[in-house]
């Protein structure tokens, strides 16, 4: 059955009819300025923080104690913390794909979505940059990855993929900090000149840097964020490689995959798509911004959710189907194991929530349906944790040596570090949601200018 015409309208329109220039800035400048806080800020705001200080004491309590409170052992020196690492730096990566590559190539369904991915990337970083640091054991000797001057010539090895990693994930950090502050600047000064507290001048004043709106300052900005987005694109696509690489470069059973790096980038788009739709659909509600958060994002968003999925699908048949087509024993020793093992469950929970369940985004009503729609975003980035997990517990419990096989058992501080990680994910979201503005007034503006004119042709 075809879809009526005005289906067909909505699913093409970024803005919708009637919403104005003016209009969105007022708007979205009195959410953050004059808006009393709403009671589900509160709420979610607590319940946020309540895990956050989960994490404060398991982390402290692994400070003290050290990481034998973890379920790891010898030969799985690798648990939660590493997969949650993966998980955390994949879903960053999906909000950098939202705001820098489609940035790149002028998608104008990106503007009144890029401040909610840029914001997640920012916190996604934050929650993956603790995880290797805290899974050291030794971890106030973190800095010992990073080359530097000293007496015992102690270098890295710089061939090694984890000090890749290490290179990476702080030129990430840095970059996606400085793309997101860069891309607020505009908005700071809106900020600033409709603010009528004194704190509140102050505040986005000094956040603002001076922006006075010149044309200068116009063209400094698009020259410096149109060299940060050209960064960060091809940065989404290393970062990933890197960490597909940590395993790849291991002779480890089921590890040991030349299809890691684009396995791990195909990954890391999926569970960053399903993430920003977890927090769009919701927010457009919340924030009443269902003029500018049209269903055409919505639409656009489940789409490449399903796009990611096929291309993580066609790894998964790679992954099974290599260790039998090389007839490797060892390697298919792992492979029997995640099809009918201990870890049998997990593997197929991944199969099915990751593989399968976003194949429901092919029918129309399905993409429609945004309670719908939240549920198969979920189940995705549920199915990628645990992709994470069976991939670094599952070929590690089953090495070359019969003899230190090993079934890890996650203990109470493994789940409370990963609860806590999203309590922290969480709390940094609800501040930055009180805060800041959570879409691009100057980048909507633009664009409802460029309508007008299209429209007065």
């Amino acid at each position: 059955m075809s879809a009526s015409p005005e289906t067909e309208r909505n699913l093409t329109r970024v803005v919708e009819p009637g919403v104005t220039a003016p209009a969105v800035t007022a708007h979205v400048s009195d959410l953050v300025l004059e808006r009393r806080t709403p009671l589900w800020w509160w709420v979610g705001f607590g319940v946020s923080f309540g895990l956050f200080v989960l994490f404060l004491a398991a982390v402290g309590w692994l400070f003290i104690r050290g990481v034998g409170i973890w379920g790891i052992d010898w030969p799985i020196a690798w648990g939660f913390a590493i997969g949650n690492y993966v998980w955390w730096v994949g879903m960053a990566s999906g909000g950098t794909l939202i705001s820098a590559l489609f940035f790149l190539t002028r998608s104008e369904w990106r503007s009144a979505t890029s401040r909610i991915a840029e914001t997640m990337t920012v916190f996604c970083v934050v929650c993956a940059g603790i995880m290797p640091v805290i899974h050291l054991g030794r971890w106030w000797y973190f800095y010992w990855l990073f080359p530097y001057p000293n007496t015992m010539a102690l270098w890295p090895q710089f061939r090694s993929p984890l000090h890749w990693d290490f290179v990476a994930i702080l030129v990430y950090v840095a970059g996606s900090l400085l793309f997101w502050y860069v891309g607020l600047l505009p908005d700071f000064a809106t900020l600033r000149d409709r603010a009528r507290r004194r704190w509140q001048r102050v505040l986005y004043g000094l956040l603002a840097l001076g922006w006075q709106g010149s044309s200068e300052h116009w063209r400094q900005f698009r020259l410096l964020y149109g060299l940060f987005a050209a960064l960060m694109a091809p940065l989404v696509c290393s970062i990933h490689s890197i960490v597909g690489l940590d395993f790849a470069g291991g002779l480890t059973p089921g590890w040991h995959e030349t299809q890691f790096p684009p396995y791990f980038v195909f990954g890391a788009a999926l569970s960053g798509f399903a993430m920003v739709l977890m927090l769009v659909i919701p927010l457009r509600q919340a924030l009443e911004l269902t003029g500018v958060i049209t269903q055409r994002h919505i639409d656009v968003l489940a789409r490449l959710m399903l796009t990611a999925s096929l291309l993580l699908s066609y790894c998964y048949l790679i992954e099974i189907f290599m260790p039998f087509y090389r007839g490797e024993e060892r390697e298919i020793t792992v492979a029997m194991s995640l099809l009918g093992g201990y870890y049998a469950p997990w593997y197929w929970a991944k199969i099915v929530l990751n593989g399968i369940l976003p194949q429901l985004l092919w029918v129309r009503a399905v993409r429609l349906n945004r309670p719908l729609l939240f549920l198969v975003a979920l189940g995705v980035v549920i199915g990628m944790w645990i992709e994470r997990y069976v991939i670094v517990v599952g070929s590690l419990h089953r090495n070359h040596s019969e003899s230190s096989w090993f079934v890890f058992i996650p203990t109470v501080w493994d789940w409370a570090t990963l609860a806590g990680s999203v309590g922290l994910f969480l709390t940094g979201f609800f501040l930055a949601l009180r805060f800041i503005p959570m879409v691009s007034m100057f980048e909507l503006r633009e664009l409802l200018r460029k309508k007008q004119t299209e429209g007065g042709r």
